[in-house]
């Protein structure tokens, strides 16, 4: 992934420059990365592009729950059910 320079801020100036930045963000839409001993630490998102995210990553959890019914229901024996009444006289 292809970084530009000028996307980059150290923890530092972010602190002094915090209001500015945020003001930035929310005009070009683009993330801001966090830099810290001039590693990167975090990265600063839109709120817009933090709900797009979310939403994917709740997509992504419907498919690995789909995966997960789909192996089980190939292991599905319905001679091994056990009756409603049946469990309610055990309890």
């Amino acid at each position: 992934m292809l970084i530009e320079a000028e996307q980059m801020i150290p923890i530092t100036k972010l602190q002094k420059e915090l209001a500015q930045t945020v003001r930035d963000l929310s005009n070009s839409g683009k993330a801001v990365y966090i830099l810290k001993n001039n590693n990167m630490e975090a990265v600063l998102l839109s709120y817009d592009e933090y709900e797009h995210l979310k939403k994917i990553e709740e997509v992504f959890e419907q498919f690995e729950i789909k995966e997960l019914i789909d192996t089980r229901m190939k292991k599905y024996n319905p001679k091994n059910n056990v009756s409603w009444k049946n469990i309610r006289a055990e309890a």
